[in-house]
């Protein structure tokens, strides 16, 4: 039975769960796991650290009760996980869940596509940072070229799936990609979200000097297209939606740096190994693995979550400085899941 709706210490319900199921990844981006510190020795986490499916299951149940409606499966890359399409069929089965998505580099994503949608998987978002080989390369540093990212998107809208598509814009990296993707993907009707670079994490040498903010972006598309403002699909929406004038094709800007939006935050988010995280921007979770593994009831794991969120006060965006993005701690991307 559905509890009362909860809120914060500002108002905020909760609404949409983020759920890592990995922390690895078959990239190396170099503004998310960067081959010198993610290399060969890196040790991730081992297969008895991460939750099994029962437990994503029976924490989902939790947070479908406590007012969540939206699961999103993220990882690292998530369709590195084992049989995932058995955890999806699990959990689109539950009651009260309206939607399930996935967020994925692609790679994997042509071939698993009909078996996903088939377990129930609703939505994809595909990461593609750039449309030019040599810069989607450099990016990724995993020597994949764009099409076979391109193909699986193809693939997935072929067989049902909803796809939009994210790209991060970093400054002098791939800047210079924002109109030819622009213009690939509105000629194919798939949504392309912009994404200003943000300071997830220790390791991807964030500073503000390397941010392509929103409107310096929407100035570049103003100049080769009209678009029109669209309004909020649902309270709590981070990205600024739009469309180009004459087509139902739209456009997204997600806007983390320039213009904050944790006055509507309702996101939390489970790491791959059971920790509970209110803020992308955390400097630590709350373990709901060992206090799940130690014979916690339903009840006891209820009032832990609702009194973890009930003194939720995190708003890093709202507060972020060059001295904050610098020295705060905050858990890796691949970890905690985008």
């Amino acid at each position: 039975m559905q509890q009362s709706v909860i809120t914060d210490k500002f108002g905020r319900v909760l609404q949409d769960l983020r759920i890592s199921v990995t922390d690895r990844c078959n990239f190396r981006c170099r503004y998310c796991m960067p081959r010198e510190i993610f290399g060969k020795d890196f040790t991730f986490l081992p297969k008895e650290h991460l939750l099994s499916f029962e437990e994503i299951e029976r924490l989902t149940k939790i947070f479908l009760d406590l007012g969540v409606r939206k699961v999103r499966l993220t990882g690292g890359e998530p369709l590195l996980r084992r049989d995932i399409t058995r955890l999806i069929e699990l959990l689109a089965n539950l009651d009260g869940l309206d939607e399930i998505g996935l967020t994925t580099n692609g790679v994997l994503l042509g071939n698993m596509a009909p078996k996903l949608k088939q377990a129930g998987l609703k939505r994809v978002n595909v990461s593609l940072d750039a449309i030019d080989d040599e810069t989607f390369m450099k990016i990724n540093d995993s020597h994949v070229k764009p099409q076979p990212i391109i193909d699986s998107i193809i693939k997935a809208k072929e067989a049902g799936l909803f796809v939009k598509v994210n790209m991060v814009v970093k400054k002098g990296m791939n800047d210079h990609q924002i109109l030819p993707m622009a213009h690939f993907f509105k000629e194919i009707d798939v949504t392309l979200r912009f994404i200003e670079f943000m300071d997830v994490g220790q390791t991807n040498g964030w500073d503000f000097k390397h941010v392509v903010t929103k409107k310096e972006i929407y100035q570049q598309l103003s100049q080769q297209y009209q678009l029109e403002a669209l309004d909020p699909a649902y309270f709590g929406e981070v990205a600024q939606r739009y469309r180009y004038k004459d087509t139902d094709t739209e456009v997204g800007f997600i806007t983390s740096v320039s213009e904050s939006f944790c006055s509507s935050c309702t996101r939390a988010r489970i790491a791959a190994d059971g920790h509970f995280f209110t803020c992308l921007f955390a400097s630590e979770g709350l373990n709901l693995k060992t206090i799940l593994r130690d014979g916690a009831t339903n009840e006891e794991l209820t009032e832990t979550i609702i009194s973890r969120w009930k003194y939720r006060d995190d708003r890093y965006s709202d507060e972020r400085t060059a001295e904050t993005a610098k020295n705060r701690k905050k858990i890796e991307m691949s970890y905690i899941g985008g």
